[in-house]
């Protein structure tokens, strides 16, 4: 009886309400879909029975939620359908909400009932979801300048309390412009779970600064621990504008251009897209030749120099490029193989042809000449002759040659060699002329065989070879050098191997030489000295003779003297000339 009086008691004051408030409403922030904690504003109650969880409608009704006994520490659950399966009442009174929506937004009440007072703790829930990542949607693939373009739709979806679009370009926020910057701002709630979806459209008016520019959009949205944001992906656009100016080029890019190369011209509009097709003029012509967007020339001549044009189809803009051709040519006179004389004169003319002033030079056995020998021409003159122009910075050079040749008549030289091994004599020569002489020896004598060695270069011009005999009788040795332009005579007499030769040379003419031999020279010399000497000591001896003679006998003495001297004389002339 005690009990159903206590409990009947407990409803008599919650019907009465004589309800004393708690320590003032608290804000429960929860975020969507986790778990709502719900403290109840009270630590200690004396002489508390239970504690009992509440939420009340719009209108004003209060739904019991759940109740837990202080004595017998028992749990009753309401029949709220919302909150079937999600509640849970800790020890300390804490009612927990498993699951939170945006309906979950009410005013929450725990009562602490004692025997004698009704205490209540009121709570506010509030519940925030955060929005999905930001997309701009509906881009357009192109932007043309000029005009106002949509740039996108920026969507944030699903979030409570709804947020806020900003837009950016190239990180700089986009605010409203008359004409030039148009956001429309709109959002839209899910009536079933009551998430609100976040709308911003975006129009600009673009212009060629817009050119790699990119564009952003950020939503702003609150969360329990405060102001939150989030940026989308940034999106940039082909920007579209019509063709300013036109240019022409020059490929492949170089300085200089030089006859023979091939070239390309290339037309270009600075617009977006670009032109594919223009009008090109050549030098001097009026009517342009239709292309894409190049026109090639190959092997280029010297006189395609001039003024090229280029200009869109409707012709209303135009460029042009001056295109030189550089050339060089040379003229050589004469050329070929030229053949001269000793003595001749000569002259070459080398004259350039470029399309700039040029400098020439000649040049022999990679030497550059101070000039061309022109008169009294020698055999060192023959040889290769180059005339050489070069256009250094254009890459260009030229070059003609021509051949050289001086000939001459044989010019013949005979040599006795002073030493002889008693056998043989030798006999050298030495030729000169071109084209190349050709050399006989013959000997006068019948007994002589001439041995003639295999001739020695001297150089290209002058060679030696020798003539080697044994003759048994004094002989005169002749040779003759002969060419195409002429032919010379030269001879030498030699005596027998056992007899003193004459020292001396002739020529078919009958003119004598002395033998330039110094060794022969002291043979002669020798000889004469000894017979002198031998003339002398004869002489001594009959001086004696006669002092030791009579007067008369001085005369028979002398005579006797002389014929005796004159036979001795004799047989040493004689052995002499053996």
């Amino acid at each position: 009886m005690e009990a159903s009086a206590r409990i009947s008691l407990v409803v008599c004051v919650l019907c009465a309400a004589t309800l004393r408030t708690g320590y003032g409403l608290q804000t429960v922030n929860a975020v969507f879909g986790e778990t709502i904690i719900i403290p109840c504003g009270r630590e200690i109650v004396e002489d508390l029975l239970f504690a009992s969880w509440k939420y009340e409608t719009p209108d004003g009704i209060a739904v019991f939620l759940a109740s837990r006994s202080a004595v017998k520490n028992k749990i009753n659950y309401g029949d709220a359908p919302e909150y079937k399966n999600r509640l849970e009442l800790s020890e300390n009174y804490t009612l927990s909400i498993a699951n939170a929506v945006i309906d979950d937004e009410k005013r929450f009440v725990c009562m602490l009932v004692t025997v004698d007072n009704v205490f209540e703790e009121p709570a506010v829930v509030k519940v925030f979801k955060p929005p999905s990542k930001p997309e701009i949607l509906e881009q357009p693939k192109i932007m043309e300048t000029g005009k106002i373009n949509r740039v996108g739709v920026c969507v944030a979806k699903d979030s409570y309390p709804d947020g806020n679009i900003t837009w950016f370009r190239n990180g700089k926020m986009l605010l409203p412009v008359d004409r030039a910057v148009i956001i429309v701002w709109h959002k839209e709630k899910n009536s079933s779970s009551g998430l609100y979806s976040t709308h911003s459209s975006l129009q600009y008016l673009t212009t060629k600064e817009d050119i790699r520019a990119f564009f952003s959009c950020t939503v702003t949205y609150f969360m329990p621990n405060g102001q939150v944001s989030a940026e989308s992906d940034t999106a940039s656009f082909d920007i579209y504008y019509p063709t300013e100016k036109v240019t022409i080029q020059i490929q492949p890019s170089k300085k200089y251009i030089k006859e023979g190369d091939n070239i390309t011209l290339q037309c270009r509009g600075n617009g977006n897209p670009p032109p594919q097709e223009f009008l090109y003029y050549l030098p001097g012509q009026e009517q342009g030749i239709v292309s894409s967007s190049a026109y090639h020339i190959t092997d280029i001549k010297r006189n395609a120099t001039g003024d090229y044009k280029c200009s869109l189809s409707d012709k209303n803009m135009m460029a042009s490029t001056t295109v030189t051709v550089h050339y060089l040519d040379l003229s050589l006179t004469p050329s070929g193989e030229i053949t001269k004389q000793i003595g001749d004169s000569f002259s070459v003319l080398c004259v350039p042809f470029a399309s700039k002033n040029v400098s020439v030079l000649f040049m022999k056995d990679s030497k550059i000449l101070t000039a061309i020998p022109s008169k009294n021409l020698q055999y060192r003159d023959s040889g290769v002759y180059e005339c050489l122009a070069n256009l250094e910075e254009e890459g260009l050079q030229s070059r003609k040659t021509f051949k050289l040749t001086v000939e001459g008549k044989p010019k013949l030289k005979l040599i006795k060699n002073p030493f002889s091994d008693g056998k043989t004599k030798t006999i050298s020569y030495e030729v000169e002329g071109f084209p190349r002489p050709e050399v006989y020896c013959s000997s006068a004598g019948q007994l002589v065989h001439l041995n003639k060695t295999e001739e020695t270069v001297i150089s290209n011009i002058r060679y030696s070879a020798k003539i080697i005999i044994s003759p048994e009788e004094n002989t005169t040795i002749s040779c003759v050098a002969e060419n195409r332009l002429g032919r010379e005579v030269r001879s030498l007499n030699v005596s027998a191997i056992s007899i003193p030769e004459k020292d001396e040379r002739n020529d078919s003419s009958g003119t004598y030489f002395l033998d330039d031999s110094s060794d022969h020279a002291k043979l002669i010399v020798g000889i004469v000295v000894g017979l002198l000497l031998a003339a002398l000591v004869a002489g001594i001896a009959y001086c004696l003779y006669i002092r030791k003679s009579g007067a008369g006998t001085k005369h028979v003495g002398k005579e006797l003297g002389n014929k005796e001297e004159n036979k001795k004389l004799e047989e040493n002339n004689h052995k002499s000339e053996a």
